[in-house]
């Protein structure tokens, strides 16, 4: 009896990972010239200040989100979204980590983007890239119509792997049927890389990956 190999997944982070710098502010710099976008900020200060008392990530996330994304059409923001997916793909990437993601996606493994950026562009980055998923932090919409809230929580973490595990099931797979490669650069990526078979924190040189 034949025994099927495991299926092999990859898993990346995003900002650091594959492009050079951060991409949430930039993205959110695109929508915070609005006029209505200054009041609201100014009226998240009481949280952004706790936020960065105490380095919650999740609640400054939260905090720019209300600011920045309440009561804009959801379209405007998919539209800039694929603008800014392109410019990604176009000029922010690393040097080297998208040949990691393209040798994967050449042999054939399940590439997946697992990030704390938001899916509205992550979506784009993955059809320019190969990848198959995107895991990460979603915009909240009622009738066509951004609430100013997160779909849930802010893709970070724990809630990394929370999401790829979720994906799996949806797959019909489990952790045990995988062999998972993980690529990150940040304490946000910690909890995937310990969860990966092979981590991979993204200046180990490339040619490591062929030889594992």
């Amino acid at each position: 009896m034949t025994v099927a190999p495991p299926t092999i997944v990859a898993a990346f982070d995003v900002d650091g990972t594959l492009t050079t710098h951060d991409s949430v502010v930039p993205f959110l710099k695109l929508f915070a010239r609005r006029p209505l976008v200054l009041g609201r900020a100014l009226a998240q200060l009481p949280a952004v200040a706790v936020a960065l008392a105490t380095r919650d990530r999740d609640r400054l996330r939260a905090a720019a989100t209300r600011a920045v994304f309440t009561g804009v059409r959801f379209a405007d923001v998919e539209a800039a979204g694929q603008l800014f997916a392109e410019e990604l793909a176009a000029g922010r990437l690393r040097a080297d980590t998208p040949g990691r993601l393209r040798w994967h996606v050449e042999q054939g493994h399940r590439v997946v983007l697992v990030s704390a950026s938001y899916d509205v562009y992550l979506h784009g980055l993955a059809a320019a890239l190969g990848a198959e998923a995107v895991l990460s932090t979603r915009l909240s919409v009622g009738d066509g119509v951004c609430t100013g809230l997160l779909d849930g929580a802010n893709c970070r973490g724990p809630e990394k792997v929370a999401r790829l595990h979720a994906w799996l099931a949806e797959q019909g797979l489990t952790r045990a049927d995988i062999t998972l490669w993980a690529y990150g650069d940040s304490n946000g990526d910690r909890e995937l890389l310990a969860e990966a078979d092979h981590p991979v924190w993204v200046n180990e040189p490339l040619a490591t990956i062929a030889a594992a």
